[in-house]
């Protein structure tokens, strides 16, 4: 029997299209440098993972275009739902180029006029700002991110595109909660100059399926027990190194202990490559690529985002799926404190590179190295 639910609800739709493009090309964010990334030859993910949201959610659950959807113009919107075969209205306003904070926010204006139920946007942190401000209320609607940006340290965020689309199904037939998730505010400036500094900015109220969000960034605790727990995790990985070969190393506190035990001064929030007691800081998808000649002999180091528990797809987009797939499995090298994995309860680690394939691939059980020659064997997540 179907469910004539669907064609009740009304859901807006809109897509940030330059969220993400500081990634791959190192910038560590997109606020206020559009221009230099797309000069470094930074690549739209926006689009892409919009198509990869929508096509999922049509495919799971077909009835989805029973519901009225209402979209921004291209490239905000239109012409993703028109080429996943979805029927939208769209909204009468005109954009800027490249499009604004101010876009966004109208657009959300309008979708309240149009008394949308849930709003579902494509883009990151800055994106989820920007319809908290354009909000009269918080409670107003229901607010879902499908994630495309670099960091992404808020909550509203489900953990994938595809993850995103298993939300709007349960929501559509009246299977999730609702919760007021964190939005936070990361200022992109400090975070290139390799300082973290990034504060609770409001709640955005979204549809709640627990095991499809990833909730908000944990910051690690700075106790003189987390990092002697760090110093034995790094003498670890140091007593196990290959002479010669490359280390790709992950952004965080934990990576950074590890860069002490070295003898080299490693960038917070960035990736860096080690080869034979020299550094390369604050290095991009091309340079990872022109600097390793034999990735059989390149090694992988990152630590999870405590509490979210991601390996890739959030703050190291450098460690794009095309090094990743060049690499062996077994040389990805995951470490963590004891916190941090216990920060992660029954979550897991999840992994979303944005190349469905290099997830799959990654996917499974991993050893994490948790302490002075100790691993635990932890799952990773993609998916629905």
């Amino acid at each position: 029997m179907v469910s004539h639910k669907h064609s009740k609800r009304r859901i807006g739709f809109l897509v940030n299209p330059i969220a993400g493009l500081g990634g791959r090309v190192g910038l560590k964010g997109t606020d206020g440098v559009t221009e230099e990334a797309l000069r470094r030859g930074a690549q739209p993910v926006a689009r892409e993972r919009a198509s990869q949201f929508l096509e999922t959610l049509l495919r799971i659950d077909p009835d989805a275009t029973r519901a009225v959807w209402m979209t921004c113009p291209a490239p905000m919107g239109a012409g993703v739902t028109q080429a996943a075969g979805l029927t939208a209205e769209v909204l009468p306003m005109t954009l800027d180029s490249p499009t604004t904070a101010e876009n966004t926010q109208e657009a959300v204006r309008l979708l309240l006029e149009h008394q949308v139920e849930l709003i579902v946007f494509c883009g990151g942190d800055g994106t989820a700002r920007d319809i908290l401000d354009a909000l009269p209320d918080p409670e107003a609607v229901l607010v879902l991110g499908v994630p495309a940006g670099v960091k992404m340290y808020s909550g509203i965020f489900a953990f994938s595109a595809i993850a995103a689309a298993g939300v709007v199904a349960d929501w559509l037939k009246g299977e999730t909660q609702v919760k007021d998730f964190e939005v936070m505010d990361a200022d992109e400036e400090a975070i290139r100059d390799d300082r973290f500094a990034v504060r609770l900015y409001g709640y955005l109220r979204g549809p709640l399926v627990p095991a499809r969000m990833q909730g908000g960034k944990m910051v690690s605790p700075t106790s003189i027990d987390e990092r002697e727990n760090q110093e034995a995790v790094a003498r670890t990985v140091v007593e196990n190194m290959v002479s010669g070969d490359w280390y790709i190393l992950g952004p965080g506190s934990t990576v950074r202990t590890l860069a002490d035990e070295l003898g080299v001064a490693k960038t917070l929030l960035g990736v860096d490559l080690y080869r034979s007691g020299s550094l390369i800081k604050d290095v991009n998808e091309e340079q990872l690529l022109q600097e390793v000649t034999d990735f059989l002999h390149a090694w992988i180091v990152v630590s999870p985002i405590g509490h979210q528990g991601m390996l890739f797809g959030r703050g190291n987009q450098q460690i794009s799926p095309d090094i990743i797939r060049r690499i062996p499995p077994e040389q990805i090298i995951v470490i963590a404190t004891h916190t941090k994995v216990n920060s992660l309860a029954e979550r897991g680690l999840h992994v979303d590179t944005g190349d469905p394939k290099v997830d799959e691939m990654l996917s499974g059980y991993i050893r994490v190295l948790v302490d002075y020659r100790t691993w635990r064997m932890l799952k990773v997540k993609c998916g629905i």
